[in-house]
């Protein structure tokens, strides 16, 4: 996905979670499920979110996007803040062939296909994505653009296979022109917890990256080894 920086659809996962008052994790979706119906939410930008919270581990229901609405809790950027690496380039590399190979043992799909599908979904050109306080800056090789983003709440997704997924989403308020107007974040989780991955949608419609399905570029920590991620893809 090309951020072009004239802002096409961009895509993201998080692991170990917070309780706030119910197990939380939401699924999002590969490229077979299309959203049906999306729920808007706003949030109270006075929200404040501390990461001293105690984790547990996520129901494997909430994993597959089997949830209640009122287990959604909002969210701050501080959650997905950080240095991010994107992992498209160690699919194209074969470091993350293992993966394939991984997923092939349970799937329905063959290693190849499974790299076909991956190579439509973490592909993009923003190699590099960093989030630090309400900045966040897009590195394409050594295109940089930078925008400042504030709340806009959150959306939950109905998926055709029946799952749900709940999107954060984040308005630009102030940065370069050609940062995108809206970025949306996706990593399986429904209340505040430090990500552990995501994937991301940045574009500037609003409603329509909401119906991007089919690539989401996804970002791992760039302190991370290309095999630690590929070992980190097979526990999931």
């Amino acid at each position: 996905m090309k951020i072009s920086f004239v802002a096409r659809a961009g895509v993201l996962v998080a692991s170990s979670l917070l309780l706030v008052a119910a197990q939380a994790q939401a699924q999002h979706s590969r490229s077979s499920e299309e959203p049906v119906q999306a729920h808007a939410h706003d949030h109270d930008h006075s929200h404040s979110h501390s990461h001293s919270h105690a984790h547990i581990h996520v129901s494997e229901d909430i994993r597959r996007g089997i949830f209640e609405d009122e287990q959604i809790k909002p969210r701050s950027l501080s959650d997905w803040e950080g240095d991010w690496q994107s992992v498209y380039p160690l699919l194209q590399d074969g470091t993350l062939d293992v993966v394939m190979e991984h997923k092939a043992k349970t799937g329905s799909k063959t290693a190849e296909e499974y790299r076909a599908e991956y190579e439509i979904g973490y592909r993009t050109q923003v190699d590099r994505i960093v989030i630090d306080g309400s900045s966040v800056t897009f590195h394409e090789g050594n295109q940089i653009l930078e925008g400042t983003y504030e709340d806009d709440g959150y959306e939950i997704l109905t998926y055709k296979a029946g799952n749900r997924g709940v999107r954060y989403v984040f308005a630009k308020v102030a940065g370069d022109d050609a940062a995108p107007d809206f970025i949306q974040f996706s990593d399986h989780g429904i209340f505040p917890e430090d990500a552990g991955h995501y994937h991301l949608y940045w574009g500037d419609d609003r409603s329509a990256l909401l119906e991007e399905v089919t690539n989401w570029p996804t970002y791992y920590p760039s302190s991370m080894s290309g095999e630690e991620i590929g070992r980190e893809m097979m526990v999931h």
